[in-house]
């Protein structure tokens, strides 16, 4: 298997068992895109037309995304997802092939390969997307089945909801492998699968979302509430992102925050999906929940100070922001 073996510069300290850039495979089973991105003065209002001076397509998904992110800083990662068979396919997998990823797991379905539009805000460098499912849509319980062997040799499995929900039972279920569940967008998973998740990794939004899940009553309180919550309804530890605020994550305790570095966004787009990527590769190396999330709130926060998704994230030669606390 070709693997990167990269790492970006850091300062703080790298003392984790196996090397900062060595440990177990890290599998993703996911969505892959091609994402045209469209750069706008400010997001239209319903009814409002805007112009766009540029149009970019650029390899995309969130598994895809999380994939690169995790072998860009160094760790084995294998894939297990589908393109279509449109002009879109090679352009999908660039990203991937170009940063060492395992590509054994990806089969061409017949039809289009999954897409999302993206319009981002030149002020803020906030985003929207509309996500076109294409080939992600026929990633099922089959073809992740057929790819076994790989998920029960890996340390970490990581998962999003951007597959359908049968095909992310399976890969949960497949081996012993640590399970990192990113229920981005929240899809109706079984209760026991989600209680597989260590750690469950959701924004603010999401993360109530899926304690809504477990309880039908209206879900309220702060951040740390929902992180206890979650934790109480039998899930091992929470993470919740919260964008420039940083990150807030339990496996058990008090929920413990995280600032964000300083840095001046210029394009979110993707900027979660680096997150979870640098948590999969710290987590594989055996290095506790408290030290893969403060990594990964910096390799966000410096994903966010370039355009598009994996194209801003750090690589060997790349510098993180120093840690705000």
């Amino acid at each position: 298997m070709q693997v990167s073996r990269g790492g970006v510069q850091d300062n703080e300290s790298q003392s984790v068992a196996g090397g900062p850039y060595g440990g177990g495979l890290v599998a993703v089973v996911g969505s892959i895109n091609a994402d045209i991105v469209l750069r706008v003065p400010t997001h239209p209002l319903p009814g409002e037309t805007t112009v766009t001076s540029s149009v970019e397509v650029h390899p995309g998904g969130k598994g895809a995304n999380q994939a690169v992110a995790a072998a860009r800083l160094g760790a084995a990662v294998a894939f297990i997802g589908a393109t279509g068979t449109d002009a879109y396919a090679d352009l999908a997998v660039a990203g991937l092939r170009d940063a060492g990823v395992d590509l054994t797991g990806i089969v061409a379905v017949p039809g289009p390969t999954g897409q999302a539009f993206v319009t981002v805000d030149d002020r803020t460098g906030e985003n929207s997307i509309v996500v076109v499912p294409g080939a992600n849509a026929r990633v099922d319980r089959d073809l992740v089945q057929s790819h076994k062997g790989l998920l029960e040799s890996a340390a970490v499995v990581v998962l999003q909801g951007e597959i359908p929900p049968d095909a992310a039972a399976v890969a949960a279920a497949s081996g012993s492998a640590r399970l990192i569940l990113n229920l981005a967008p929240v899809i109706p998973l079984d209760k026991e699968i989600i209680r597989r998740a260590d750690p469950l990794v959701v924004n603010e939004h999401e993360g109530r979302l899926a304690l809504a899940m477990f309880r039908e009553a209206e879900v309220t309180g702060t951040d740390g509430d929902v992180v206890e919550a979650l934790l109480a309804e039998g899930i091992p530890s929470v993470v919740i992102t919260l964008g420039a605020a940083g990150a807030i994550f339990s496996n058990g305790g008090p929920p413990v925050r995280l600032a964000a570095p300083g840095t001046t966004a210029v394009d979110t787009t993707g900027a979660g999906d680096a997150f979870v990527g640098a948590l999969s590769s710290r987590l594989a190396t055996g290095a506790p929940l408290e030290e893969a999330v403060r990594f990964a709130v910096r390799v966000g926060s410096f994903a966010v100070t370039r355009h598009g998704a994996q194209p801003s994230y750090p690589g060997p030669e790349d510098v993180l922001p120093e840690s705000a606390e």
